[in-house]
C-alpha cells in the first residue's frame, strides 16, 4: 500500500535503535527524507547508512542529545520545518519500591518524556499549519494506560503528555495536522536487553530464557516479546495521508495483556 508520503521529511528523535530506528526505517522505506537525532555518533552514524543502503532514501544524522535545550536547538536548526514528527527517547530504568525513586528521578523523567516532546510540537506544529498537511507521531508506552507500580518513571509522565497532546489536536485538526501515539508494550529493544540481560546473567540464563520467563510471568497472551519493526511499521501508518481524520488518539501495541476494550 503506498503511504502517500513519499518526498515528506520526518524528524525522528531518538531513532538509532529499538522502536526510533524501526519508525525511522519504515519510513524511509516510504521513500521520506529522514533526520534522526540521537547522543551516541558511531551507533547513529551506522543507523543512518544501514537505512539509506536498504532503501535508498536520504538519511541524515544529527548528534545530539534532544531531551537539553542545546540539543534541541541544534536538532531544530538542520531540521526546522518537518512533515512528519516522530518523538521517542530510552526509556526510564524500571523501579522497585516506589518510596525510594528520588524526586531528581522524576525530575529527569518528565523533562525527557514530557516537556522535551512538548517543546519539539510548539516548534514544529507551526510551519505544519502553514503547509496544511503535518503528522506528530509520540512513541510512548503502554504504562501511559495501564499503570505498573515498575514503571512509575515511564508511565506518569507519558500519560500525561497524552492528555495534552488530545488537547492540542483539536486546535490542530482543521489545519490537516494529526498528533497521535502508540503505546507499545514489551519490544525486542537494546533498552529492554540491557534490562532483561544483567538479570538474565544473575538467574544463569539466556537472555531468550529470561523473556521466556518474563512472559510466562505476566501472562502474555502473544506469548512473546514485539517486534520493533513491525511497531516502526504502525507509526509510519499514523503519518500516511490516508490516516488524516484519525487524531488525538492513543493505540496499545502489548500483545493483548491489556485488560480495555477501547
Amino acid at each position: 500500500m503506498d503511504l502517500g508520503i513519499a518526498g515528506r521529511k520526518a524528524l525522528v528523535n531518538g531513532g538509532s535503535a529499538g522502536m526510533g530506528r524501526g519508525a525511522a526505517l519504515a519510513l524511509a522505506r516510504e521513500g521520506v527524507d529522514v533526520f534522526i537525532s540521537a547522543r551516541g555518533a558511531e551507533r547513529l552514524e551506522a543507523t543512518c547508512a544501514a537505512i539509506a543502503a536498504e532503501t535508498g532514501a536520504k538519511v541524515h544524522a544529527i548528534i545530539a542529545d534532544h531531551a537539553s535545550d542545546e540539543g534541541r536547538a541544534a536538532i531544530l536548526a538542520v531540521c526546522p520545518d518537518p512533515d512528519i514528527f516522530v518523538a521517542t527517547c530510552a526509556p526510564p530504568p524500571f523501579t522497585g519500591d516506589f518510596r525510594e525513586v528520588s524526586r531528581e528521578a522524576f525530575e529527569r523523567a518528565v523533562a525527557t518524556a514530557l516537556l522535551s516532546p512538548i517543546d519539539y510540537i510548539k516548534a514544529v506544529t507551526g510551519p505544519m499549519v502553514a503547509r496544511r498537511w503535518g503528522r506528530i507521531l509520540n512513541i510512548s508506552t503502554g504504562a501511559a494506560k495501564y499503570p505498573a507500580a515498575m514503571r512509575v518513571l515511564s508511565g506518569p509522565p507519558r500519560a500525561a503528555l497524552a492528555n495534552y497532546c488530545h488537547a492540542i489536536s483539536k486546535e490542530l485538526a482543521p489545519h490537516n495536522v494529526t498528533i497521535n501515539s502508540v503505546l507499545p508494550g514489551m519490544h525486542h529493544t537494546p533498552g529492554i536487553e540491557d534490562v532483561l540481560g544483567p538479570r538474565a546473567e544473575a538467574n544463569g540464563r539466556t537472555y531468550d530464557e529470561e523473556v521466556a520467563a518474563f512472559v510466562k510471568a505476566v501472562r502474555l497472551p502473544a506469548g512473546r516479546f514485539g517486534d520493533a519493526e513491525d511497531l516502526g511499521a504502525l507509526v509510519a501508518m499514523f503519518c500516511s495521508a490516508q490516516a488524516s481524520y484519525m487524531t488525538g488518539q492513543s493505540l496499545v501495541v502489548d500483545g493483548g495483556i491489556g485488560t480495555s476494550t477501547f
